[in-house]
């Protein structure tokens, strides 16, 4: 297959299907290394890997030049063939769902986050572990959050942005105030956001976090597809 073949199918894919590298090819292009087939946010940004759904021999050197040796990352898919002195770490199931029915509306109680905040956004991200989120997350998008008490108890914002799309993510809420229809509220205000601009929102979810999903659900949020998130290491 030549080179322009490869990218004519990559291309032909649904948005949501490559959402990683359609992020990093377009909105998110400022955040983007590349080498070969392969991308990468910036480390501080973000921890994803864009990558075709079958990797061949160059693509596991791109990828092993973009992660450096011992780095590990998620790779989409299951069945992967790795080269010798790669390693499989974990395995686990997501789902991914589409929220054109989602039922959006602005909250004019949340506040629209900073990086002056990214330090209160850490310390709320490693009480509640939502996923992973680093120092620079914020520049994605637009996150809100809830305080209570001058303290930041809540938050949600978007991530990946392929064409047309927009991933909700970051959805959390510390325990202490869970119930109240937090999360809810923030769900539906991102969304507003996003629709405003004329995008459609999206997320993803582990598989067994089967409380959010329900969640998600009942907001109008229907599975696009299920899949699997291989967690290699480089040699």
């Amino acid at each position: 297959m030549t080179v322009e073949s490869a990218i004519d199918i990559e291309t032909s894919l649904h948005p949501l299907d490559d959402p990683v590298r359609a992020s990093l090819r377009g909105e998110h292009r400022r955040f983007a290394t590349w080498s070969g087939r392969v991308g990468r946010y910036d480390p501080e940004v973000a921890r994803f890997i864009g990558h075709p759904p079958a990797l061949d021999e160059q693509d596991w050197a791109d990828l092993a030049t973009l992660l450096g040796p011992g780095g590990s990352t998620g790779l989409r898919g299951a069945g992967h063939e790795l080269p010798d002195g790669w390693t499989v770490l974990a395995e686990f199931g997501s789902v991914q769902m589409d929220g054109t029915a989602l039922r959006v509306a602005h909250d004019p109680e949340l506040e629209v986050l900073t990086a002056a905040d990214v330090p209160e956004i850490l310390d709320l991200i490693a009480r509640t572990d939502p996923g992973p989120y680093a120092p620079r997350t914020i520049e994605l998008g637009t996150y809100l959050g809830m305080r209570i008490d001058g303290r930041l108890i809540a938050m949600a914002g978007e991530r990946l942005h392929p064409p047309g799309w927009t991933e909700i993510s970051a959805v959390c809420t510390d325990a202490e105030y869970r119930g109240r229809g937090i999360a809810t509220r923030l769900i539906r205000s991102v969304g507003a956001g996003i629709r405003a601009r004329g995008e459609t929102p999206f997320l993803h979810a582990v598989a067994h976090n089967t409380t959010a999903i329900s969640l998600y659900e009942t907001l109008g949020f229907t599975l696009r597809k299920r899949g699997k998130l291989t967690i290699v290491q480089a040699p």
